[in-house]
């Protein structure tokens, strides 16, 4: 692992959407989201997705060229065709949109279709708390996890983020609705390192811990019409008692709220044919149920008492948004980490396109 800064990641990124044909502004808001992942420490969602852009922008998948548009739109509501441009722009456009909403009628609620990957759910949802808001984000995915009980994926891993205001820092959680996401699988294979816990299985649904073989399990779940079988767990794992089922819902709820809602492809048909992520995005303006000072303190003093309960010796209790800031913080001060075969990648490019790759530090 090395580290780079992150105003130089966002730099070299900026110049290589540019090379790309993004927009400015488009590819400055890109090269934001990614650089924020870094920061928060959710390097799966960061500059180690750049290599993967860069392949479906020359498959034809994203077209940098085409800007996202309002379909129809309410007072309360908003329906964005992304144009099969990047998730970013089209979820930005809506969450905008659903912003200014909220702050009218009280509540704002935008799907986007024809979409692709977005970065991190939390990215909206922050966008909502900046402008004194709570916040939701959703999107489904390639199809990469097995249902309860399944040998063979179906749902996608399916982001799910919700932020609440309070102190020191907002309730902020962003979290797949599988055990993992599908980015941590290629961070461990570019690692080498084991898999822990209960991330995935094969055919068989048995689990599996090579990293390797990990990948090439969803690779092929996620980008193959021949279900070979295997994929990511719902949480709750490997059995049926320890509630993977509720996993399975949560999963679901996203796929009808996305996918459905927009009318486009679910997860396990976006290998079949057309391709595209659908999003949903929601808001609304808390000071309409009560004094916004107030829920904001009381909120932070419910996280407190969390924080603060009898706990196992030399663990620490996190509450969702607490290690985020944490790395945040840090990282800001450290520059950001990033694996040997992503930084062997983001050469690659640089070479490719002529942008200068930014320096270890």
């Amino acid at each position: 692992m090395s580290r780079i800064q992150a105003a130089d990641e966002r730099q070299y990124l900026e110049e290589v959407f540019d090379q790309l044909g993004f927009t400015k502004e488009n590819g400055q808001l890109l090269a934001d989201t990614l650089v924020d992942a870094d920061l928060r420490g959710i390097s799966s969602h960061g500059i180690q997705r750049l290599a993967w852009y860069r392949r479906m922008i020359k498959d034809g998948t994203i077209v940098p060229s085409r800007e996202p548009k309002v379909v129809r739109e309410l007072p309360g509501t908003v329906l964005v065709d992304a144009n099969q441009n990047m998730g970013q722009i089209a979820a930005n456009l809506a969450m905008d949109k659903v912003i200014d909403k909220a702050k009218k009628v009280g509540v704002g609620i935008g799907v986007v279709k024809n979409s692709n990957h977005f970065g991190i759910a939390g990215y909206y949802a922050r966008k909502a708390l900046q402008a004194g808001l709570v916040g939701i984000a959703l999107t489904n995915t390639r199809p990469l996890v097995v249902p309860t009980n399944a040998r063979e994926a179906f749902l996608g891993s399916n982001a799910f983020a919700f932020g609440f205001p309070a102190s020191p820092h907002p309730f902020m959680f962003d979290g797949a609705t599988s055990t993992v996401a599908g980015g941590k699988i290629q961070l461990a294979d570019k690692k080498g390192e084991k898999l822990p816990g209960q991330w995935i299985v094969d055919k068989d649904r048995q689990l599996v811990k090579d990293p390797k073989q990990a990948e090439g399990i969803l690779q092929k779940a996620a980008f193959s019409e021949d279900q070979e079988g295997g994929g990511l767990l719902t949480l709750g794992g490997v059995d049926e008692e320890n509630s993977n089922y509720k996993g399975m819902g949560n999963s679901i709820v996203v796929e009808l709220l996305t996918g459905i809602l927009a009318q486009g492809s679910i997860s396990a048909d976006t290998v079949r044919g057309k391709h595209d992520f659908s999003q949903f995005v929601f808001a609304f303006d808390p000071s309409f149920f009560g004094d916004p000072e107030q829920l904001k303190a009381d909120a932070t003093a419910m996280l407190d008492r969390i924080r603060q309960l009898d706990h196992v010796p030399g663990k620490t209790i996190w509450v969702p948004g607490d290690r985020e800031y944490k790395y945040l913080a840090e990282n800001k001060q450290r520059g950001v980490s990033i694996d040997d075969r992503t930084f062997e990648e983001i050469e690659e490019i640089g070479q490719e396109l002529g942008v200068q790759v930014p320096a270890k530090i």
